[in-house]
């Protein structure tokens, strides 16, 4: 019925400008009230039993394989059906006003910039006081080995951090509460938290990922591909130009999305961004400086602003006038 699917547009419109502002005055939730620690809790829970110890690694492991798809199955289909029960609650027994607070409520945790952008400048004032402190402080972003990266390395590291989680904890998850509601944006951080915990080729934290996380990693892969990209149009819509020669370097990265967030800010910002070994994205860039990484929080920020515009027109256009 239109009238009905238009006033569930205008309750997830305030529902989602409601969740923007709790992350920007309030951030977090406390860690045993967020969704996304209980999901970590399964995965790591998981990951500990699952995952074999080096000594027990094999060169094709299908039935750890198995369960690491089984088990991501599993959890996906309980953040699926709780965030569909709660939406469903919400928005057929409550009025509207009240359907938007607490829908808002519901959606905040899935998503977060404000934490995001503090870390990074984060690291910015903490290499202001010594590269040990900076390298420290990127630990807390970053898997890699930053022990040996030199201040420019930090840097960089800290603006592709930026650039890549402006996709992974805001734009592919509201990407996705558009087109599915809340059970979609939960999907989305359940399925990006497990690629974040076993993505991985190889040994980490005492333990070899590559056949656990394999299933998890190509999941995040599809549903992160289209919210990439349209992380680069926002990003060159705020940015009033277009990143010039952007799908040569966004294809330099091993991943086939996060390349595209991190190319199109090294372009817009004008640096060169690099993971040592591995890429090196705008090469006749100039190097990174500190008010580089002020611009690019600036960038992001307005590319925040930008999809929470967009991603309103799409929900009321979805579901049409009355």
């Amino acid at each position: 019925m239109p009238a009905l699917s238009f006033a569930y547009a205008l309750v997830a419109v305030a529902a989602l400008w409601l969740a923007l502002a709790i992350d920007r005055w309030l951030g977090e939730p406390t860690a045993r009230l967020h969704p996304v620690v209980w999901m970590g809790q399964y995965l790591g829970w998981i990951g500990s039993h699952i995952a074999p110890e080096p000594r027990k690694v094999k060169r094709v492991d299908l039935p750890v394989f198995f369960i690491g798809a089984l088990t991501w199955c599993l959890g996906g289909v309980a953040a699926w059906c709780v965030a569909q029960l709660l939406q469903s609650l919400v928005t057929l027994y409550l009025p509207a006003w009240a359907a938007a607070v607490l829908l808002g409520l519901l959606l905040k945790p899935l998503f977060a910039w404000r934490m995001l952008r503090d870390e990074v400048l984060a690291v910015e004032a903490a290499l202001a006081v010594s590269l040990d402190a900076g390298r420290a402080q990127l630990a807390r972003l970053v898997s890699r080995d930053v022990s040996a990266l030199s201040e420019r390395e930090v840097r960089e590291s800290a603006i592709e951090s930026l650039s890549e989680n402006l996709n992974d904890s805001l734009v592919a998850p509201l990407f996705w509460f558009v087109l599915l509601g809340l059970p979609g944006a939960a999907l989305y951080r359940f399925a990006n938290t497990a690629d974040a915990m076993w993505g991985y080729r190889g040994l980490r934290n005492g333990r070899d990922w590559t056949w656990l996380g394999k299933w998890a990693a190509r999941a995040d892969d599809v549903l992160s591909w289209l919210p990439a990209r349209i992380t680069v149009l926002l990003l060159a819509s705020v940015a009033w130009q277009w990143p010039r020669d952007l799908g040569r370097e966004a294809r330099r990265t091993p991943s086939p999305n996060s390349g595209w967030p991190m190319a199109a800010m090294a372009l817009l910002v004008g640096v060169r961004l690099a993971k040592p070994g591995v890429y090196t994205l705008n090469g006749e860039g100039r190097k990174a400086a500190a008010e580089d990484t002020w611009r690019t929080a600036v960038l992001g920020g307005r590319a925040v602003l930008a999809t929470a515009v967009f991603a309103s027109v799409a929900i009321v256009a979805m579901a049409g006038w009355p």
